[in-house]
């Protein structure tokens, strides 16, 4: 059995417990979790994502997944009329710093991409959130700016971040290459025991 399959399992395990979607003993932490990964086992991991949704959805267990990516195309569409084809003449003239200056102030935090998410938490009834997408949107945006905003509005229900990289519990390391920032507020899903 692989790693990553070995992982999922144990993903299953902890999020198909009720005290765990419960957000029972936490000690008045947010509900937040981390299950990082290697991203050279991105393909794998999405697959697994597929499943391992299939497999709550069969126990009742309902699930959002926002994933970032698709999220940020869609605001991307939404913001340029031209779509992909008007991002790339505008990516044609200026530099890579300009460039992604340009595309983080169309995706915002605070003022675009979280009322998003909020706006799906909001229509949903689910007991866990999946956030995914991660890698795909790097250095777009960044998963601890996301996470940091994430938790005042994401707190009905448990949210597992896919992370492709290292959390040691104290730091985001994307890629196991790029130190994204301190994030203390999750708990490594992977040191969870059932």
């Amino acid at each position: 059995m692989s790693n990553v399959k070995r992982q999922f399992d144990h993903i299953f395990k902890v999020i198909s417990n009720e005290s765990f979607l419960n957000k029972e003993s936490l000690g008045g932490e947010i509900p937040f979790f981390i299950a990082p990964y290697p991203a050279k086992e991105e393909i794998k991991v999405r697959e697994e994502i597929r499943m391992l949704k299939n497999k709550l959805s069969g126990k009742g267990i309902a699930v959002l997944e926002i994933n970032l990516y698709d999220l940020v195309c869609e605001i991307l569409d939404e913001e340029y009329d031209g779509g992909i084809k008007e991002l790339i003449e505008l990516e044609r003239d200026l530099d890579a710093e300009q460039f992604l200056n340009a595309l983080q102030s169309v995706l915002n935090i605070e003022e675009v991409l979280l009322p998003k998410i909020k706006e799906l938490i909001d229509q949903s009834e689910v007991k866990i959130y999946f956030l995914t997408g991660i890698g795909l949107v790097f250095p777009i945006v960044r998963s601890h700016n996301i996470l940091n905003n994430l938790q005042t509005i994401a707190k009905d229900a448990p949210t597992l971040t896919f992370f492709p990289g290292e959390y040691n519990g104290h730091s985001l390391n994307l890629f196991d290459l790029f130190k994204d920032d301190n994030y203390y507020r999750a708990f490594n899903i992977d040191k969870i025991e059932v």
